[in-house]
């Protein structure tokens, strides 16, 4: 059976995914490492990632930036929407009564949602700076000084 190879695709995919782990992200790729992440005690950044164009150019540059702050999250992971399904699927079980959302951002605490930035959250001020302000305000709230 012929299988259809798109190079330039996966190429996209996997530069997505270096980005958020060179960010300091774990990757989430299997049901079973969303469990486990979220069993953690404490805070969790969760970036729900993804190849379009809001997650390129202002959802993974923001959660680099985001993060160099005195009070953040003390966990950091990423699941990634469209290419680990069952993970992102077993992650959204977590958003209760939250859309699926890509890209988005989740701030879990003990395994519990506390807030959402879902895409339009992101697209909204087209500019990185505002969602790491939107990040670092819910930070604020819900995390401990480092």
């Amino acid at each position: 059976m012929f299988q259809f190879q798109f190079p330039l695709y996966n190429d996209i995919v996997e530069q997505a995914r270096r980005e958020a782990v060179e960010a300091g992200f774990e990757e989430l790729r299997t049901p079973e490492d969303v469990d486990a992440a979220f069993r953690r005690p404490g805070t969790t950044l969760v970036l729900i990632n993804s190849v379009c164009g809001c997650a390129g150019g202002i959802a993974r540059p923001a959660a680099a930036h985001a993060v160099h702050y005195d009070k953040r999250p003390d966990h950091l992971v990423t699941v990634f929407a469209g290419q680990d399904k069952e993970a992102t699927a077993r992650a959204r079980e977590y958003f209760v009564g939250e859309p699926p959302s890509s890209p988005s951002f989740a701030l879990l605490k003990d395994g519990k949602l506390c807030a959402m930035l879902h895409r339009h959250d992101i697209e909204e001020g087209h500019e990185p700076v505002a969602v790491v302000q939107k990040l670092q305000a819910l930070f604020d709230e819900y995390c401990e000084e480092v």
